[in-house]
């Protein structure tokens, strides 16, 4: 992806996929309204707390692509790529979202705590004395969880984290579109096989939700295994991921967390704000003229909100930079806000709380083996994280 410059930095290219933060506070200061020209088009970007919290709930950006179409060509086109509800708005977004959190429940998901924290243990206790901690541990442990939660078949989840990461990460445009039919095909198949042997499972629960009379057809239920999957992953992987770099870059706020336990649920919240596993949101679509920090997006504008520029705004945070596990003020966007809040997140606090309170319990001496600026991270405007974690447990 060729760069895109603010006044002295260089968006999507170069240094900006370690550290995109220096270049998100000069966008902040002094273009919070930003279009980008990239390689597939223009883009428009929002920076700002206050102006991002009140994007996600104006309906004028759309879910639907077709406000880039011109007028007349909008109606003999299909207002999704696939029924995805992250892809839609109301109604079809409302009607879908009923639909599974029928299944989809808060205690389905308290249920699921004590089965994390036996994966974590599990995997915790079987770490090499030296290796990465993204392969070993961040990424196995939400692959697992997801597909148990769906009822994927053990010896499917590397297929499914394959599939997942080509579709997220800078990968071209074929490869992520093989990549989506592979992994639609495969629930498709397993869609049918739920059906005709119902497991428990989420999945197998969505074949049978209805809501008078109404329920979820085929291409539904595969495009929310697809949604639940690749959300429940990619979140969590760098969830856990930039959760154990930030505290082995800040033994200060290491040491805070083995003197007082009870600050994980705090600290979790922090590290979702301090370092956002999703670094920007998908797509919106002006579906006319939005004036936004006195700056118009034109009608048809590709829009993305910029979550980690939101969670870092010193005019929202105190001392918005710094890492504090204690910090009590609450209010991220990390999950995004409004309608389209993530459906996910309590199981990726129970998995990210779990998964990090459980490695530096067992492992209070856990190192990094290379220097932190050496270390690669993932090249994807979605989200941010390190591609491997190379520790020793000490």
């Amino acid at each position: 992806m060729a760069p895109t410059t603010t006044a002295g930095r260089e968006l999507f290219d170069g240094s900006y996929w370690a550290d995109p933060f220096p270049a998100l506070a000069e966008l902040r200061a002094d273009e919070p309204v930003r279009r980008l020209d990239l390689p597939d088009g223009p883009m428009w970007i929002v920076t700002r707390y206050e102006d991002v919290r009140a994007a996600f709930v104006d309906p004028r950006l759309s879910k639907d692509w077709r406000y880039t179409l011109p007028a007349d060509q909008r109606a003999a086109m299909p207002a999704a790529p696939m029924p995805m509800m992250l892809l839609m708005d109301p109604p079809d977004h409302t009607r879908l979202r009923k639909l599974v959190s029928r299944s989809f429940t808060v205690r389905r998901i308290e249920e699921l705590r004590p089965r994390v924290r036996q994966i974590a243990d599990e995997l915790a206790a079987a770490l090499p004395a030296e290796g990465d901690l993204m392969r070993d541990y961040a990424f196995l442990l939400p692959v697992q969880v997801i597909c148990e939660l769906l009822g994927v078949p053990a010896e499917d989840r590397d297929d499914f984290g394959a599939w997942s990461s080509t579709m997220i990460d800078e990968s071209t445009g074929d490869e992520k579109m093989a990549a989506s039919r592979k992994l639609a095909g495969y629930l498709g198949d397993l869609v049918e096989r739920k059906r005709a042997q119902p497991d428990g499972a989420l999945l197998s629960a969505l074949t049978q939700v209805s809501d008078e009379g109404d329920a979820l057809s085929q291409e539904e239920l595969v495009a929310m295994g697809m949604m639940l999957l690749i959300a429940g992953h990619e979140t969590t992987v760098n969830l856990i991921g930039n959760g154990v770099l930030a505290l082995l870059t800040h033994p200060e706020q290491r040491a805070a967390l083995a003197g007082k336990p009870e600050l994980w649920p705090t600290a979790v919240e922090e590290f979702l704000r301090w370092d956002s596993p999703v670094t920007n949101t998908p797509a919106r679509f002006a579906s006319e003229d939005v004036e936004i920090a006195g700056t118009t997006i034109p009608e048809g504008a590709v829009v993305i909100l910029g979550l980690s520029a939101a969670n870092r705004d010193s005019a929202r945070f105190a001392e918005a930079d710094e890492l504090d596990v204690t910090r009590e003020d609450r209010g991220h966007l990390a999950f995004g806000y409004g309608l389209h809040h993530c459906l996910g997140a309590p199981l990726a606090r129970i998995e990210g709380r779990v998964a990090l309170e459980t490695l530096f319990t067992r492992y209070p001496d856990l190192a990094l083996t290379v220097d932190p600026a050496d270390l690669a991270y993932r090249r994807s405007v979605l989200v941010h994280g390190v591609t491997e974690l190379p520790v020793r447990l000490g």
